[in-house]
């Protein structure tokens, strides 16, 4: 417990910080390190060896439904908040949507950062499970999505199904999909234990397929991005290990 207050306390510091954020090189730094760190106290993110549904053993697992602390998710809504305050520009998008469940927590605590940290108003919405045929009815809860421009939230993109119904339910809605923003790119080519020659990684398939290439899926953390902190925190032997599993798995145009 109090490795998770001191790493919030630097969140709030932080969020300072971004006031002077043309002076730092990477403005996003100071968020991942707090999030890798939190994400770690409690088990959410392990390194190790773990066997993935695609077969694969990854030295690495990752699970966002352990951040499920009002401090956890403040560091975690923090950091989507202060990536979208960067990467997209405040008038192109209307509602943050995030796919039921884990990506509901996350839509309206970011909708809050972005309002308290950024300046920022902007609606949220998330959908039912199952539409709902009485009441008011429908698929989606809060905001119409109907003529918005829509950025959606979750957890990571793994094979990218959830990510696609999202969008196939947004669209029937009559919104416009102009963004994806994750916790992690795992930055890995899908398939299975063998990898196929020229496959994408289910991040660049959804861009491609969905967002016209344009690399309008942003991820608070990569794959890259946790070697980085790996080696400066002197935890050699997992480097040695994530940078196997990158050379054989890794998307390597990234």
């Amino acid at each position: 417990m109090t490795d998770t207050v001191l790493s919030t306390l630097s969140v709030a510091e932080v969020r300072q910080g971004l006031a002077s954020q043309q002076e730092q090189q990477d403005p996003m730094e100071g968020f991942r390190s707090i999030f890798i760190s939190d994400a770690l106290s409690i088990g959410a993110l392990k390194f190790g060896s773990f066997t993935l549904k695609s077969g694969r053993s990854s030295p690495y697992f990752f699970n966002a439904g352990l951040l499920c602390s009002g401090p956890l998710l403040d560091t975690l809504a923090s950091a989507y908040a202060a990536l979208i305050a960067t990467q997209f520009p405040r008038d192109s998008f209307d509602v943050l949507f995030g796919p039921a469940y884990k990506g509901i927590a996350l839509a309206g605590a970011t909708a809050l950062c972005l309002h308290r940290d950024h300046a920022i108003s902007v609606s949220y919405a998330y959908n039912r499970k199952e539409a709902k045929t009485h009441g008011e009815g429908g698929w989606v809860v809060g905001a119409e999505l109907k003529g918005k421009r829509v950025l959606i939230l979750d957890d990571v993109i793994t094979a990218g199904t959830a990510i696609r119904q999202a969008i196939d339910g947004i669209t029937n809605e009559g919104g416009t999909i102009v963004g994806v923003v994750v916790a992690l790119d795992r930055e890995e080519v899908g398939g299975g234990i063998e990898v196929v020659p020229g496959g994408k990684s289910a991040v660049k398939d959804v861009d491609d397929t969905f967002l016209g290439g344009k690399g309008a899926v942003k991820a608070v953390v990569r794959m890259r991005d946790l070697i980085t902190w790996l080696d400066k925190n002197g935890r050699h032997d997992d480097v040695t290990n994530m940078q196997a599993y990158w050379e054989k798995y890794g998307v390597k145009d990234a």
